[in-house]
């Protein structure tokens, strides 16, 4: 059942319902689990088309391919993983005793068991995918969970709501929609472990919130993810796959490449090339395209321009990869053709802020040092980019940064693969999930230790005589 309001009053009747449901019925099967997963997967295969309308609807425009791809089949392969893998990652894990305790019977494992309620934070930019991918680790795991959606995709949040309610009791799946002050009450909530998805200034507050009933936390967020192209990169393929990326959902993903650093020498010849890559994607142009994805509002398209109106103010020079020299002023949503940012200077703003749009500012750089350096002097990013076949130089620069993750020779790939943790460092995020490691994130790891039936450990209760003091004294030594 779909909640009508969202209260903060309602939310908490729900969260503990949820709560007593979890405590009445008990460590859910793995038939129960299954079954949970399986729902999940029915949802998206029949209401597929349905929820594509919406997200296109909620962005003005949005490809149904890629709706097909990144939301709809992307969230179905780690249902599937999960359900593979559960009874496997269910059972207890075996560990090793203290000598010579383990000779004697003693025994030690780790059980994984469900945490019990997980509130889930989802963001716009793929509202399906960011709802239902970290639901393949909270049902394997277990747990129930309530579910708040963005308001920034009104249409899609209504409709997952709508749909979860016909598939999952209140006590399984609740999901909650409003704004900024339901989100808030909603991150206020005493969950037994919570994941937020989105911007890391939201994440602050969320965290905050968090605190105040010590809700574990598992915070995905974003940040400038750097491309490093090296001299002996395939200039023409890295082009390819790096305006792929900055080119996808029109470059509003958290691990979208923000930046690039590109050989002094081959500038120019990087920008042909990803201007020509942009031409072979998008053959007919841009503003009309099925494929090619809006700005998701008004918002969020003026502060993009607003990095172009800064960078150009300050002496930028700007490359707009424009196909078929259309007229972007006149057109019902927001598409905003890609645009490259040539050497910019830290004190503007897309130097500043993720960019999250289809801009990508490309540096002029002499060495991997000079690179690695700029990167270690700003936070954490989510994801990083190395492209070229010089195993030294690509050994430097992954031992010498610190990211979420690291995809070589493409960009964005690291998140699609179900059997990578996937997370981020810092001000990029803490906590990850995916496959295994979300089992892991929203199970709690209990520690059971079963001691020998002998009498053995008499000697270290009190009076303490010569037997105990010899053991001690042989466990005080270099």
């Amino acid at each position: 059942m779909a909640l009508d309001t969202s209260s903060p009053d309602q939310m908490s009747s729900v969260l503990a319902r949820q709560k007593a449901a979890h405590i009445r019925d008990g460590i859910p099967s793995a038939e129960r689990r299954e079954e949970w997963l399986d729902k999940a997967i029915d949802l998206l295969v029949t209401h597929r088309k349905a929820l594509s309308e919406a997200m296109s609807a909620d962005f003005g425009h949005r490809s149904m391919d890629q709706s097909d791809f990144t939301d709809i089949a992307g969230s179905i392969g780690a249902l599937k993983h999960a359900k593979k893998h559960l009874r496997k990652w269910m059972k207890p894990e075996k560990r090793s005793t203290d000598f010579p305790l383990g000779l004697m019977g003693a025994k030690a494992r780790i059980q994984y068991q469900p945490k019990g309620v997980v509130g889930v934070i989802s963001p716009w930019n793929f509202p399906v995918n960011l709802t239902f991918t970290p639901l393949a680790g909270v049902f394997a795991a277990g747990n129930r969970t309530m579910i708040k959606p963005s308001e920034f995709t009104e249409q899609t949040s209504e409709l997952m709501k709508k749909l979860f309610a016909e598939y999952y009791t209140e006590e399984e799946v609740a999901v909650v929609t409003g704004g900024p002050d339901v989100g808030a009450a909603f991150s206020k909530l005493p969950f037994d472990h919570m994941i937020f998805t989105g911007a890391t200034s939201i994440a602050h507050h969320v965290m905050r919130a968090a605190a105040d009933n010590l809700v574990p936390l598992t915070l995905e967020l974003g940040g400038k993810s750097p491309v490093i192209l090296g001299e002996s990169a395939d200039l023409e393929k890295a082009a390819k796959r790096i305006m792929a990326g900055k080119t996808l959902n029109a470059g509003q993903i958290c691990l979208a490449p923000d930046y690039a650093f590109v050989p002094k020498e081959k500038t120019k010849d990087f920008v042909q090339a990803a201007t020509s890559a942009v031409e072979t994607m998008y053959p007919s142009g841009l503003k009309d395209n099925v494929d090619y994805t809006s700005v998701v509002n008004q918002r969020h398209y003026d502060r993009l321009q607003s990095y172009l109106e800064d960078a150009k103010s300050k002496g930028a020079e700007i490359v707009e990869i424009n196909p078929a020299g259309e007229n972007f002023s006149q057109q019902p949503f927001h598409k905003m053709p890609p645009h490259i940012i040539i050497d910019p200077t830290d004190d503007m703003k897309v130097m500043q802020d993720e960019i999250f749009g289809p801009i990508l500012p490309i540096k002029s750089y002499s060495g991997a040092q000079e690179a690695v350096a700029y990167v270690n002097a700003h936070p954490r990013p989510l994801g990083l980019y190395y492209f070229g076949e010089d195993a030294d130089e690509r050994d430097y620069v992954l031992n010498n940064t610190t990211s979420g993750g690291v995809t070589v020779n493409d960009v964005i790939f690291h998140v699609a693969q179900e059997d990578l943790p996937f997370g981020g460092i810092g001000p990029s995020g803490m906590g990850s999930y995916h496959g295994v490691d979300g089992f892991r994130e929203f199970s709690h790891r209990k520690s059971v230790y079963t001691q020998i039936g002998s009498e053995l450990l008499a000697m270290v209760r009190p009076p303490y005589g010569d037997k105990y003091r010899k053991q001690v004294e042989s466990r005080i030594k270099k």
